[in-house]
């Protein structure tokens, strides 16, 4: 999973200042053992190719009423097939199923392949003055980070 996080990051090279990303923020994976443990806890979907092998992956975070979606990531050549958005389906009815209220992400608000693709999925703008206090700490997270939060936006889709 970290080459595929990786990888996908890799659709962001040049656009790092306009997106206020620092390599820093671009370079760290997650962890095996995050992995491991949302893993255990199924918090992991994999996307695989006709030989069986990774090339994407969706993680969630469980923020008590919400399920988080922390990480999305596609291999770029296995993208516009329609794994993301699979991923993103089985994200939601696993969350349903969970009685979690909603499925709330962290995005870019004007990257074709962030904001538009997740809104074309159900996901709603959550505007900054009604974000819960955990996505607020979502939100300075990114910011301590060193990300261009105003250049972001909260989403959620109810379950």
């Amino acid at each position: 999973m970290p080459d595929i996080e990786r990888e996908a990051s890799s659709l962001f090279a040049g656009r790092e200042v306009e997106l206020g990303l620092l390599a820093s923020y671009l370079a760290p994976v997650t962890s095996h053992e995050a992995l491991e443990r949302a893993s255990d806890d199924g918090r992991v979907w994999v996307a695989a190719d006709a030989q069986d092998a990774p090339v994407g992956f969706a993680l969630v975070v469980d923020l008590g009423l919400f399920a988080h979606l922390e990480e999305l990531d596609v291999l770029p050549e296995h993208g516009r097939k329609g794994l993301g958005s699979a991923l993103i389906e089985a994200v939601c009815e696993w969350a349903a199923t969970r009685g979690f209220s909603a499925v709330t992400l962290s995005t870019f608000r004007d990257v074709p392949w962030n904001a538009p693709l997740y809104a074309r999925r159900g996901f709603a703008v959550i505007e900054p003055d009604d974000l819960p206090p955990e996505l607020v700490q979502i939100v300075e997270r990114e910011r301590k980070k060193g990300m261009r939060t105003e250049r972001r936006v909260i989403m959620q889709r109810e379950v």
